[in-house]
């Protein structure tokens, strides 16, 4: 079993601490790295287990804090006033991205010519909305991403970068109409995308927090399409980032 390390990385940006981690294998030396951009509950629990699964396999991960100070807001009510900030503020959302990438990059563990995205829900969006607007990343993948977030206008978006889009086919918050738009907005600007569309499936789909929704037709788990979603990151992840045969002493 591969020795995890962790480490506390505050990162400054518009006048808040924003508390990032840094999760990797020990004595790991510029691997191939991940930003981790968390969903709508903040950098908890679960997110920072996503990050140790993905060190356990090789990677050196940054799990970013976008709405700072470590909040991990219990429901709608918390939630809700956080995603509108970052909406009615892009210049700040994408500013904290952009940070958290550079936080990342800094790390001695992580090879700054191998960083890839990885977000789900509200992270799956920040990262499309990073890349939209000329963020530099190898790869992203967005895990049942809320395109009604995503603006318009992908001309400053960077064409070397692969993007993975994992959605549920009956999410009502990607739908066809706004998955087409992406499509042709990602086409548009030259960037090998890629798409796996879940029958039977809403938002939130890999949350286990979701397991007994109140509200099933928007938000609900499906453990057999988020075990298809994470095997469709990790595809992409060891295409574009492949780890070296021999782990860092």
């Amino acid at each position: 079993m591969t020795e995890i390390t962790t480490r506390d990385i505050t990162v400054e940006h518009d006048g808040e601490a924003l508390f990032g981690l840094l999760v990797a294998p020990a004595g790991a030396r510029s691997r191939p790295g991940i930003l981790l951009v968390h969903d709508a509950f903040g950098l908890g629990e679960d997110m920072i287990a996503i990050a140790r699964r993905l060190a356990g396999a090789g990677y050196a991960v940054f799990a970013a804090d976008v709405w700072g100070e470590r909040r991990t807001p219990a429901d709608e009510a918390g939630i809700g006033p956080l995603i509108g900030g970052m909406v009615a503020d892009r210049e700040r959302w994408i500013g904290r991205i952009a940070a958290s990438r550079d936080a990342a990059a800094a790390q001695p563990e992580i090879d700054v010519d191998a960083l890839a995205g990885l977000g789900y829900c509200f992270g799956g969006s920040s990262l499309l909305e990073y890349l939209r607007t000329g963020g530099r990343l190898r790869a992203a993948a967005a895990i049942h991403p809320g395109l009604d977030l995503v603006a318009d206008g992908w001309a400053a978006a960077r064409a070397d970068t692969e993007v993975l889009v994992c959605v549920g086919a009956d999410d009502p918050m990607a739908t066809a109409e706004m998955r087409e738009r992406l499509h042709a907005a990602m086409s548009g600007a030259g960037i090998d995308w890629r798409e796996e569309l879940y029958s039977g499936t809403v938002h939130a789909f890999t949350s286990p927090k979701a397991a007994h929704s109140p509200n099933p037709e928007v938000i609900a788990y499906h453990p057999r399409n988020a075990r298809r979603a994470w095997d469709a990151a990790i595809a992409l992840l060891s295409e574009t980032l492949p780890l070296p045969h021999v782990a860092a002493a």
